[in-house]
């Protein structure tokens, strides 16, 4: 009797688990179809102007002017912004990005983290947690950005990374993040933002294009280069966004699945238990009678 006891436990925590995945699962379907229309709008509009973008700085490179986004030197001094949730129970989602996170430090420079010249930025509380705990560099923590997701909050992170390349605080910035594909599948992207490259990542050389400049094409570089690098971050910083409610949406749709069967197989166990106990109870009644009878 202890032992269906038991199983009634169970069986009743397994159900409270289900009834929170399964509600997990609803929220965050909400949440990615509302994220997914803004990153399915903004994506056209990102790599065309990430683009010009690449094309301006080839012509830059031949003229006499000047793109101090553009300049090039050796990383001695690298930041890499690590790009997480705030919010966990969505699969493997977080610990790809410290995974990958990790072995760029290991493999690609050891020696800028051995000098202490390799920062990181951390944005989701997930990655300052593990990584406040490493002996690393970090600059403060912008976890508060994925509670309010605009470009306006993106763009004040951007004007400070900006500033710090420009003042020769870092001489390289790159992004490690989730790509969104589709509910079930998030690409690990990491990629250069600053300086900004002649090539764009996966293409061939953009052949540069002859603008005519107007009013000048000083003052369009001031204007245009900051305007799509903060396009540029804040497509991003929200890919990884829609990328992790379809993550969490995946993974308690599959916990949701994984308790029922749990329960299914739970119940089953309960009957066949309960009829062990009845058949002994019968068979030790008949038993009694029996001796009676004798």
């Amino acid at each position: 009797m202890a032992n269906l006891k038991a199983i009634r436990i169970r069986i009743a925590s397994v159900k409270s688990t289900r009834q929170i995945t399964s509600a997990m699962k609803m929220v965050s379907a909400a949440k990615l179809r509302k994220a997914q229309d803004k990153i399915v709008r903004l994506r056209p509009y990102a790599n065309k102007l990430y683009e010009i973008l690449v094309g301006l700085s080839q012509s830059l490179s031949d003229s006499e002017i000047d793109n101090a986004y553009g300049r090039v030197s050796a990383p001695d001094k690298v930041l890499l912004v690590v790009i997480t949730s705030n919010r966990g129970l969505c699969g493997a989602f977080n610990a790809n990005v410290i995974k990958e996170a990790r072995r760029i430090v290991s493999e690609k420079y050891p020696d800028q983290f051995r000098k202490g010249n390799l920062q990181l930025l951390t944005i989701g509380k997930k990655g300052f947690d593990y990584f406040r705990k490493q002996s690393v560099k970090m600059l403060p923590e912008q976890n508060n950005l994925l509670n309010d997701l605009t470009f306006d909050n993106v763009s004040k992170v951007v004007d400070q990374l900006m500033k710090s390349f420009t003042s020769g605080e870092f001489d390289r910035v790159e992004l490690i993040y989730n790509q969104f594909k589709n509910a079930a599948v998030q690409n690990l992207t990491y990629e250069v933002f600053l300086p900004v490259q002649s090539v764009t990542p996966g293409k061939e050389k953009i052949v540069p294009v002859d603008y005519i400049y107007e009013p000048t094409q000083e003052e369009i570089i001031k204007e245009l280069i900051p305007k799509s690098l903060k396009i540029q971050f804040y497509k991003a910083v929200l890919d990884s966004f829609v990328a992790e409610h379809g993550a969490r949406m995946t993974a308690m749709h599959k916990a949701t699945d994984n308790a029922t069967g749990m329960i299914k197989d739970l119940t089953l166990q309960y009957n066949k238990a309960r009829q062990a106990t009845i058949t002994n109870q019968i068979l030790e009644v008949v038993s009694g009678a029996e001796a009676l009878r004798g």
